[in-house]
């Protein structure tokens, strides 16, 4: 009988620890699962930029050398930020030599001579905030 109660013991004790590491193993499994995975900063998967630009032409059509002036509002970019107007030259945008700043009240305003005859696609540009294209019809 001693060996019979030694046996339950020592089954008791086992079973005992096994359940121990499982439960302590369950826990550990759950605790990783909760824990949020960070983001990568400074990469293709940060937020982007959180103000935003309006424009508008104050002609649609003009002829070559004339001024025509852009109007618009930005939201989220602070007083005094510079916007330049950029065009589409051969699929890719360069900055042409009119630029502004953000005045009071979220509003920007500036004149530009447009030169290159044919449809010239515009916007403006803040750091990486970009307006939407507007176009004009250069004769």
């Amino acid at each position: 009988m001693k060996s019979t109660l030694s046996n339950r013991c020592a089954r008791m004790a086992a079973a005992g620890a096994l359940s121990f590491a499982l439960l302590a193993g369950g826990a550990a499994a759950t605790a990783t699962a909760a824990t949020p995975k960070p983001t990568p900063s400074g990469s293709k998967y940060a937020s982007p930029a959180k103000g935003s630009l309006t424009i508008k032409a104050s002609a649609t059509n003009a002829k070559a050398g004339d001024k025509v002036t852009f109007t618009g509002r930005s939201k989220g970019l602070p007083v005094g930020s510079k916007v330049v107007l950029q065009h589409k030259n051969k699929g890719k945008w360069t900055t042409l030599q009119a630029n502004t700043t953000i005045k009071q009240g979220s509003s920007y305003s500036l004149d530009a001579k447009l030169n290159t005859k044919g449809k010239e696609e515009l916007r403006v540009k803040d750091g990486e905030t970009v307006s939407p294209t507007v176009t004009v019809t250069v004769k």
